[in-house]
């Protein structure tokens, strides 16, 4: 695949030169904007950037087909940070054809397949070739086999790509819209690349933006982290404070309303000490009310709350009204913070319970105590809230990062982040 990159004034101007350069069939996987530097900056306007790709005459060699498959971080790593999808159907029967084995062939497999079924490829190979056959899709007259061997081939490249999500954890309902999205794009003879690359593509932009923590326009930004027990709130909080202290030079306070647990409390007030920044325990909504008034000249107010089952009443109202209380002239931003080794099935029940009463962002910890990372995208589906952090351990504050939807669909893919 040949990857370049066009400027222009205009999106339309880069785009126009990258399709005169490598022709119509082009693909537009990237648009940005860049400001001048130095002086020019002052006199001229900042032109359009557009990363175009082409795939190269398909190879249509067996051992090539292999080879990308299993090095699918290789593969998906040839158009990062894409953010624009080339869009295109086929009529032709054989497209629906070659849905039908798909869903077919991914139907007959266990759904945690082994890793060794691509080293087994030959032998799929020759049975969906049977198939083929029995479905007449070979007539009687001088077909060239080398046709056929081409549809099984990407046949079965896309059973592996199921498999690989299935055995990633991503919901089987979203794992068959992916292959069904990838099945409208392919052409016969396509390169396994591009069939890949689109699968990424699409991948990369269901996640959407990430939602970091940005200043308030006006007085202090009001923070609040809710979710569930156990799954590393307080130790978020911790990080995020850190990094916003230290590295961002910023004036925050940390508050609790978790009187639940009085450790959580003494942790989040340790962590106060060492960073040394205000520390209070709120014990009902008219005094965070008046807490936010005190620190007014604080840039970030974050705020723990107590972790509760979903399911409590009780808990959850009392949440609630804390969150309800902060005037709506105060910037203010909840994060929904959530683990993701915890079943998908308990993870759409905590959601969508604190969908009842808040917007909210999503922060997913524990991401070191799991090798599937299905979930993530299974609730981004789900929710429609946008990603905003991960944790990758116990250490306050290295172990946190800003969710890469790019890294992420990698993993998901078989390839390391």
């Amino acid at each position: 695949m040949i990857i370049k990159k066009f400027q222009g004034k205009t999106e339309q101007e880069a785009t126009a030169l990258a399709k005169k350069e490598l022709g119509e069939n082009a693909v537009i996987m990237h648009v940005r904007t860049v400001k001048r530097k130095g002086l020019l900056k002052l006199f001229k306007k900042p032109y359009v950037e557009v990363s175009a790709a082409l795939e190269e005459e398909a190879d249509t060699s067996f051992a090539k087909m292999k080879e990308a498959v299993s090095e699918v971080a290789k593969a998906v790593g040839k158009v990062n940070d894409m953010e624009t999808v080339a869009e295109s159907t086929s009529d032709n029967s054989s497209v629906n054809t070659l849905k039908q084995d798909v869903d077919y062939s991914a139907k007959q497999d266990s759904v945690h397949a082994s890793k060794q079924d691509s080293g087994n490829i030959e032998e799929k190979l020759e049975s969906l070739h049977n198939l083929l056959i029995e479905k007449k899709l070979i007539d009687d007259r001088k077909t060239e086999l080398k046709d056929i061997e081409t549809d099984a081939r990407s046949t079965d490249f896309f059973k592996l790509i199921y498999n690989t999500l299935i055995d990633n954890e991503v919901d089987e309902k979203y794992v068959n819209d992916i292959i069904d999205e990838a099945v409208k794009i392919y052409k016969p003879n396509s390169q396994i690349d591009y069939i890949l690359a689109n699968i990424y593509q699409r991948m990369v932009l269901k996640f959407g933006k990430v939602s970091l923590i940005t200043d308030a326009n006006k007085g202090p930004k009001v923070l609040f982290f809710i979710g569930p027990t156990g799954v590393g709130k307080t130790t978020t909080i911790a990080k995020l404070a850190s990094k916003l202290k230290v590295n961002d030079k910023k004036k925050i306070v940390l508050l609790t309303t978790d009187t639940y647990r009085i450790a959580a409390a003494e942790q989040l007030k340790t962590y106060a000490n060492i960073l040394e920044v205000p520390f209070k325990v709120i014990y009902s909504p008219e005094e965070l009310v008046s807490a936010i008034s005190d620190f007014s000249e604080s840039d970030y107010i974050l705020i723990d709350t107590a972790g509760h089952a979903h399911t409590n009443e009780s808990q959850k109202n009392g949440t609630k009204q804390f969150l309800s209380c902060v005037a709506d002239e105060i910037d203010k931003q909840v994060y929904l913070v959530l683990s993701a080794t915890t079943k998908y099935r308990d993870l759409k029940s905590v959601c969508e319970t604190y969908a009842q009463f808040t917007d909210y962002s999503l922060i997913f910890t524990k991401l070191d105590e799991t090798v599937a990372l299905g979930n993530l995208y299974n609730i981004k589906l789900r929710t429609g809230a946008d990603m905003s952090y991960i944790t990758v351990g116990q250490d306050v504050p290295d172990d946190i990062e800003e969710f890469s939807p790019q890294n992420t669909v990698k993993q998901l893919l078989g390839g390391k982040g």
